[in-house]
């Protein structure tokens, strides 16, 4: 396993009105952070809070392309991000105990925390389709050119993993420095991790390590 010190590029927040950041997405402009009552874009550029949805969001969040997803309790809830409108819910497979969330292949990627596994599971039913199982308590997932990676926070220690996705192997891992947890997780599709850092409020952009 290849392991090393996380690189924190940039820091966004903390935000006006924010206690904590839970779930974290990527649109391809904005990121997005859940934050318990409401879904927040922030622009990049300037780091500054540009919309708001106000929707249950206490967990991990994803994006499709079109819509947004964002674990509320026990469900995930199917949200159209023109209009913020609720489509539709599917049950969460871990029944109030889910974490991160991520949108590959056609699939949803639900991480449990406390389980330490990740489902996949089909975006209709909410049906789990196959469980990948973890080390570590998993925080946020998401998947980065067919790599799969997931955050991990256990006592004030965090870190990113990059995993097998057939046998849950450790590949590679950051690890970021003491206090700095990670809540929520997703890449830009390039070179950055977007990073939920919990009741810190913050969210930080880590580089994601080039390959050799």
């Amino acid at each position: 396993m290849k392991r090393s010190a996380a690189e924190i590029v940039t820091e966004y927040g903390p935000f006006p009105g924010v206690e904590a950041v839970h779930g974290v997405t990527y649109d391809g402009k904005h990121v997005w952070f859940a934050s318990g009552d409401k879904l927040n874009a922030v622009d990049p550029a300037s780091g500054k809070i540009v919309r708001s949805i106000d929707v249950a969001a206490h967990a991990g969040t994803a994006f499709d392309g079109r819509h947004l997803f964002q674990i509320a309790e026990d469900r995930i809830q199917k949200i159209d991000a023109a209009s913020g409108k609720v489509l539709g819910t599917i049950p969460a497979p871990g029944g109030g105990g889910d974490s991160g969330l991520a949108w590959a292949e056609g699939s949803l990627w639900v991480g449990q925390y406390r389980e330490r596994k990740i489902h996949q599971v089909d975006p209709e039913t909410g049906k789990v389709l196959r469980t990948i199982e973890s080390k570590r308590f998993v925080t946020g997932v998401t998947w980065v050119d067919g790599e799969l990676w997931h955050g991990t926070w256990e006592g004030e220690e965090s870190d990113l993993r990059r995993i097998d996705p057939e046998t849950g192997k450790v590949i590679e891992q950051l690890d970021l420095p003491a206090g700095a947890i990670v809540s929520g997780l997703e890449s830009d599709g390039g070179d950055r991790f977007f990073c939920g850092g919990g009741g810190s409020g913050n969210v930080r952009a880590v580089r994601r390590p080039r390959r050799s």
